[in-house]
């Protein structure tokens, strides 16, 4: 295990910003903290940097402690490299001067030999007697992700590493982050607010919560199978619509009796929650069962509706888009779902 952290506490004053946080990456994995400001997510990654001491726990890399109350190894030892949210590159130094600067102490051949090297690895090699002004945001994102890896840092840490960049970019960008870091197998760690961002870099998914970690999990675990409401809120799309327990596994609804996993004790009378995302929604003209459509959001090969049950239940639905039905038309449905978790209510 390269990355372990051990009941990790951090504070400023009275607020704990990272409480008993606990997690472990693998060598060659990439990890994301995710969830909302102020959840304690950069915190936690300033500690395993080295720039923010742990007040209670243990941060260790291959075994050996970083970190503990009383002893925080210096950044420059960890061998950890670093991506900044703003990039943090020098103006007056060229591509290819701003990815050999972590490289002073090799001889000038090979500072030049490595920083091409990385360079080709992300995809800039042309560019690498430019300056970071001529550069889109996106080259200048992969400009500092070539420096921080130039030095064969052995963890490579992301602070929201595409904030500043338009949604389509960031998109693109990510799956490029993924595929560079998987083709030198490095081990990353990235922070950010945004899931879709982490769904498409990340092995493995930490959702925080007030300094706590909800789920340590793979992104379709938590998609799918949620252990806390608050990830089922946080994570993807959906609703909660009323249940009751008729035995094991099994809730009734107002849209028919659901097969249920998760979360709970399966008494036959409790009152549950039960989550259903879009794709559990089925659009279906043979059914019985009829919603109206309310809302509607076009994504080109699909669209997202939102259905009102007679009740005034609300659900969402994913429905191909040459299924164009009109605001206020009452179309059938039926439920499909392959997880579905149920809270307590």
């Amino acid at each position: 295990m390269w990355l372990e952290l051990q009941d990790v506490v951090r504070h400023f004053g009275s607020r704990q910003a990272v409480n008993g946080l606990s997690l472990r990456l693998a060598q060659g994995s990439i990890g994301c903290l995710l969830g909302p400001s102020g959840c304690g997510k950069t915190t936690a990654l300033r500690a395993i940097a080295g720039f923010e001491p742990v007040d209670a726990g243990t941060i260790r890399a291959h075994g050996r402690v970083l970190s503990q109350p009383g002893f925080t190894e210096s950044p420059e030892k960890r061998r950890i490299g670093m991506v900044f949210q703003d990039y943090a590159l020098f103006p007056h130094l060229t591509v290819r001067d701003n990815v050999s600067f972590g490289l002073h102490r090799r001889p000038a051949s090979e500072q030049r030999k490595r920083a091409d090297d990385m360079l080709v690895a992300v995809g800039l090699s042309e560019y690498s007697n430019r300056y970071p002004h001529q550069l889109s945001g996106g080259q200048q994102q992969r400009v500092a992700l070539a420096r921080a890896l130039a030095p064969e840092p052995e963890l490579v840490l992301l602070d929201e590493p595409f904030s500043s960049l338009d949604v389509e970019l960031r998109e693109r960008l990510s799956a490029d982050v993924r595929r560079v870091l998987k083709n030198l197998n490095a081990t990353a760690l990235l922070v950010t607010h945004d899931q879709q961002e982490a769904f498409a870099v990340a092995d493995l998914i930490g959702v925080m919560r007030d300094g706590r970690l909800e789920q340590w999990d793979s992104p379709y675990e938590l998609y799918h199978r949620p252990v806390t409401r608050f990830v089922a809120d946080f994570v993807g799309q959906g609703v909660f619509i009323r249940g009751e327990v008729v035995g094991p596994g099994t809730v009734r609804t107002e849209v028919g009796v659901v097969r249920a996993s998760g979360n709970g004790h399966w008494v036959n009378g409790r009152a549950v929650d039960l989550l259903l995302r879009p794709d559990d929604v089925i659009h279906d003209d043979a059914s019985e069962l009829k919603a109206e459509v309310c809302q509607r959001a076009f994504r080109g090969a699909e669209f997202l509706y939102t259905l009102k049950m007679p009740s005034g239940t609300q659900l969402l639905s994913l429905v191909p888009s040459h299924h164009n039905h009109s605001i206020g038309e009452r179309i059938g449905i039926r439920i499909e779902p392959d997880h579905v978790v149920a809270f307590d209510r």
